[in-house]
């Protein structure tokens, strides 16, 4: 695939695309012999994974170890797996975050709600 149809299909600009490239995001593109870049599975398999992870909020330089330690094969198994592990915990936390604020909007939500209905406002919030 082109870096046009990579950058439609996962709706990922082509210029970070290449910044993900240059900084070893999406490690070795297979090129053509002309320079062109060829996407093949692999390398969309880097850039789904890209996706994904920036998309819950982890940083490139995460993404970048995980890919560093990937490369060293083996025997960074058990980094890679910690790594893992603690942005899972650290995305866990974020989701609680967030869950407790739609809490809070939902129960002003339902609060306005009523008042349309009532006319009234029943209690001092901002």
């Amino acid at each position: 695939m082109t870096i046009k149809e990579v950058s439609e299909k996962y709706g990922i600009p082509q210029g970070t695309l290449r910044y993900y490239e240059k900084v070893g995001l999406i490690p070795h593109v297979t090129r053509s012999a002309g320079g062109i870049r060829n996407y093949q599975e692999s390398d969309l398999a880097w850039v789904e994974l890209a996706k994904c992870m920036r998309s819950a909020g982890l940083s490139v330089e995460v993404l970048l170890e995980y890919v560093k330690l990937y490369q060293q094969g083996d025997p960074t198994i058990p980094a890679r797996l910690s790594l893992l592990k603690d942005q899972r915990s650290l995305l866990l936390q974020q989701k609680k975050q967030i869950e407790t604020a739609l809490d809070r909007l939902d129960f002003k939500i339902s609060r306005y709600e009523e008042a349309m209905k009532t006319g009234i406002l029943s209690w001092d919030d901002n």
